[in-house]
């Protein structure tokens, strides 16, 4: 290793003698030193060198080690920089302030060399492993920047032409309108593009898209934007149609189908299956080209916008959820099931959401069927479980137990009162106590038939568990 490549140590002190032993101490296990022997020295320094960790004193004249280091730290190029104190101060108030100044760690004199060169080595460590995953992190925004512009040509003909052809099709501006509003997701898709290449992932949104797209230009609709995984697309923007809600109910429900295909396609790339969630929602916005000269799309914006994806955000793989308004709108009849009353964040009132499984009359088609055989379990399977509030946890751990599972759908017992529509989180442990999953997440459906029981649906499931599941049913 070159003498640039050792860590450099800065080392600020005004005893001389301990300016010598730590440095020598340090230089002897391989590192780089600069000493300093007050705060403003100090300072000075690191506006052109960047030390690898701070050994800072306390007691100094002019300036304290805690002035030092709030000072340092109040610069944003400095504040990544561990600082361990080494002191005589030994009070409790002493070691507070250290670390609310921005310290790491704590030593008092007289020191130990063993504990000094444990301390230095431990930060250092945390320093580096910072580093990675600040790199893992900028590495992961590219990728997720990529697929969004990459997958941002996925727009309509519909827009492109209103933009091209009208004089003002450039123009700033938006009128406001009633459209009916389509936003799909997929669920624990998040999870599983962790665990998979980069490669792969794009690979399974470009299978999911090349199906989907072409069904929603069927409908007449308008693809506005797509998030990764994601697809918003609008019925009644840039151009109203007598029947804009059943063609886009139509539209979720040949979308739900063609999930076969989509599956089809990624089990023969070897990739694993995945399930898809539809919101749609009816409402008054403002559609138009909005940015800046320099960036500018054809975008919608309101409040109808959020309730939709609000609205998506309480469906299972597989389900397609209304909101009354498009209930009310749309003129065919529609095969429903299970209304469910919900309260979206930042909904004054709990509003109705409706299950579709069809439509009739202009485009009459049907989901398939759901079959479900549940199996009762030889032994319940213990869980502990979280409440989940969108993504924070709401509340304590409580338990239960898994009695009889489907396909994707579970009876659970507890003692907890639970609401269809509530997400949890679950640690699942075998009969004999050990952790089967610690990563397992559901939304209830329904009360079962049993007291203290509801029917639950997996959200996102590891596949050794979802084979594990299958075992017990195919049995």
């Amino acid at each position: 290793m070159s003498n640039e490549d050792k860590a450099l140590i800065l080392i600020v002190d005004d005893n001389p003698q301990n300016l010598q032993v730590l440095g020598n101490l340090l230089r002897e296990a391989g590192y780089r030193v600069a000493a300093a022997p007050n705060g403003k020295t100090a300072l000075d320094f690191l506006q052109t060198r960047h030390p690898s960790c701070i050994l800072l004193d306390v007691m100094m004249p002019e300036m304290d080690g805690f002035e030092t280091c709030r000072r340092l730290k109040m610069q944003n190029a400095l504040q990544g920089i561990p600082v361990i104190f080494i002191t005589a101060l030994a009070d409790m108030k002493d070691k507070l302030q250290a670390f609310e100044v921005g310290g790491v760690d704590y030593i008092t004199k007289p020191f130990q060399p063993e504990e000094v060169m444990a301390r230095v080595g431990a930060h250092l460590r945390i320093q580096e492993l910072q580093k990675h995953l600040k790199t893992a992190n900028e590495a992961l925004e590219r990728r997720n920047r990529f697929i969004r512009e990459t997958f941002g040509r996925y727009l309509s003909d519909d827009v492109v032409e209103t933009i091209l052809e009208s004089p003002t099709g450039l123009e700033r501006g938006g009128v406001k309108r009633v459209v009916t509003m389509l936003v799909t997701d997929l669920r624990g898709f998040t999870s599983l593009g962790e665990q998979l290449p980069a490669e792969s992932v794009v690979e399974m949104i470009n299978i999911y898209l090349e199906t989907m797209t072409p069904i929603i230009f069927k409908y007449q609709g308008t693809i506005d934007d797509v998030f990764g995984d994601a697809i918003f697309a609008l019925f009644g923007a840039p151009f109203a149609r007598e029947n804009d809600v059943e063609r886009a109910v139509a539209c979720a429900l040949e979308m739900q189908i063609a999930m076969t295909t989509v599956n089809a396609r990624n089990q023969a790339a070897g990739f694993p299956t995945i399930a898809m969630g539809i919101g749609i929602h009816t409402g008054s916005v403002v559609v138009g080209n909005i940015g800046s000269a320099q960036r500018m799309k054809y975008a919608v914006v309101g409040r109808h916008v959020n309730l939709t994806f609000r609205i998506e955000s309480y469906t299972i793989g597989g389900q397609i959820l209304i909101s009354e308004q498009t209930r009310q709108a749309c003129r065919s009849d529609l095969i429903i099931a299970n209304p469910q009353k919900v309260r979206p964040k930042g909904v004054q009132a709990p509003i109705t959401v409706y299950d579709v499984r069809g439509i009739e009359g202009e485009f009459s088609i049907n989901l398939p069927e759901k079959t479900m055989q549940f199996v009762t379990l030889p032994q319940p399977l213990p869980a502990e479980i979280l409440l989940l509030e969108g993504k924070h946890i709401e509340g304590a751990t409580f338990s239960g137990r898994l009695v009889r599972i489907a396909e994707k759908i579970a009876e659970l017992e507890t003692s907890r009162e639970l609401e269809p529509l509530n997400n949890l989180k679950m640690t699942l442990f075998q009969a004999d106590g050990t952790v089967m999953s610690a990563e397992l997440y559901a939304k209830v459906l329904e009360r079962a038939d049993a007291p203290q029981a509801f029917r639950i649906a997996f959200t996102s499931i590891p596949s050794d568990i979802k084979a594990r599941f299958q075992t017990f049913t195919n049995s």
